[in-house]
């Protein structure tokens, strides 16, 4: 029987030590960590934890949410680990599914866990709703054309200048001038 620690942050900014610690405390004998969103289970070192555990295993994780966003994730991957004769214990719940009891309270908070990840981006794209009726414009800055842009591109065409020339003369990058030209030509 060994001990499995599992740990999950979304983003390469955030770090796993919360989680080490309170994993720590109980001593894991081999940790699986990963640096990406839990949006689905499409995850490198989920599916290296689920390959590796083997029955009599438990597998510990910090909280529902570090393995799963959905309550559909959180089921199936419960089910496979219930398939290997795996345990899953969440510290931060107090669920352990080796009893009926943890295993009812695990749908409960997979859902809930599911529910705060829809409201929160349902928030979000109503703050960015607000944000439009306010002015506010999202993505890539809309850049005006040089006043000169007509006569370059002219004396570009013509062979008069090359390429080069004409970036230097706008002051624009290649992938600029290239995406420019071709909004221009169409």
């Amino acid at each position: 029987m060994a001990k499995i620690g599992y740990m999950r942050v979304s983003t390469l900014d955030q770090n796993l030590d919360r989680q080490k610690i309170a994993l720590d405390e109980i001593g894991m004998d081999k940790y699986f960590m990963e640096k990406i969103s839990g949006k689905n289970k499409d995850r490198p070192q989920l599916k290296n934890m689920l390959e590796y555990v083997r029955e009599g295993d438990v597998l510990y994780i910090e909280s529902i949410s570090r393995l799963a966003r959905s309550t559909r994730d959180l089921l199936s991957i419960v089910e496979q680990l219930q398939e290997k004769k795996v345990e899953l214990v969440s510290l931060k719940e107090s669920i352990d599914t080796n009893t009926p009891q943890g295993r009812f309270t695990l749908t409960i908070f997979g859902a809930l866990s599911e529910l705060e990840r829809e409201n929160t981006l349902q928030r979000q794209k109503e703050g960015i709703a607000a944000a439009r009726l306010k002015g506010k414009n999202f993505g890539r800055p809309k850049v005006k054309e040089p006043q000169e842009w007509d006569s370059v591109v002219a004396l570009w065409q013509k062979g008069d200048i090359n390429a080069a020339q004409a970036m230097q003369r706008l002051n624009m990058s290649r992938a600029t001038f290239y995406r420019r030209l071709k909004e221009y030509l169409n």
